[in-house]
């Protein structure tokens, strides 16, 4: 009598550790989907405007959007600063940037190293390339203004609000 009070109780609990396994392999495969979409690198572009002057120190200042086309969007204040031999004064107006390398929105905030060489009177047009670890920004627009050199420094990107 013992022996079949077992039976019915052992078919129980392999029911129910059976129920626990299927159910933690279900939350393991959907942690993984999660961590796979995480990693996924993301596609964003700012658009910008950036005001300059330079005369051996370089200071920029603007604001612009950031958009991704994981649905997520910031706006967003940039700072320039740094030196070298340049002078001048100029507007991108309409500026694009590019990012490559980020899996998230808030790994585009901080600052990029930052080296360029410009010259423009009137209208001219400019190009860049920043890189912070692994994530690279490409920026390009047009604007006006007087400006001659090169310099070297930090650009940084800062949620709006932020300091």
């Amino acid at each position: 009598m013992k022996h079949a009070a077992t039976v019915p109780l052992m078919v129980f609990c392999f029911a129910l550790l059976s129920a626990g396994a299927s159910t933690s392999t279900l939350a393991a495969k959907q942690q993984n989907q999660g961590q796979e979409h995480k990693d996924k690198l993301v596609q964003c572009t700012m658009n910008f405007d950036l005001k300059s002057w330079s005369a051996f120190y370089k200071s920029s200042n603007g604001d612009g959007t950031i958009a991704c086309d994981n649905g997520q969007t910031a706006k967003v204040k940039i700072k320039a600063k740094g030196g070298g031999i340049t002078f001048g004064k100029s507007d991108v107006i309409n500026g694009t940037g590019h990012f490559s390398g980020a899996r998230r929105i808030n790994e585009l905030f901080g600052s990029y190293a930052q080296s360029e060489v410009h010259a423009g009177a009137g209208k001219s047009a400019a190009a860049q390339a920043l890189t912070k670890g692994e994530i690279s920004l490409t920026l390009s627009g047009t604007g006006r203004g007087v400006d001659v050199g090169f310099a070297f420094g930090k650009f940084t990107i800062s949620a709006s609000g932020a300091s």
